[in-house]
């Protein structure tokens, strides 16, 4: 059984700054691709950033320079740190985890709000 734990989401205000953390409950080197995903409130979920095991990187157009994905191999936590945050990325936050292209794992999310 795979489970994945966001952490570190809450209210923050324009311009601040957050780090979230996703603990894997096995070696997250066994995982293809591990990412985050938001959705906000009637909206469909995005992607936006996505490290794979290679170390290769990709980001959202819109967070691009912002926000970014790292790992811990050692503590199975990959990390979004997240810098100038608008209220547009007011979302819940979640943690995937892909495997053999055919295993999809999803965290329960954490919510981010970006407000004054």
């Amino acid at each position: 059984q795979v489970t994945l734990v966001e952490s570190g989401g809450g209210l923050v205000q324009p311009g601040g700054s957050l780090r979230l953390s996703c603990a894997a409950s096995l070696s997250i080197g066994s995982f293809n691709v591990m990412g985050w995903y938001r959705q906000a409130p009637g909206k469909q979920r995005e992607l936006v950033a996505t490290l794979a095991s290679g170390g290769s990187t990709n980001y959202a157009d819109s967070v691009k320079g912002r926000f970014t994905i790292s790992r811990d191999n050692a503590k199975n936590t990959v990390y979004l740190q997240m810098n100038s945050l608008k209220p547009e990325d007011t979302a819940v936050y979640y943690c995937n985890a892909k495997r053999w292209g055919i295993e999809d794992y999803w965290g329960q999310g954490t919510q981010v709000t970006v407000s004054s």
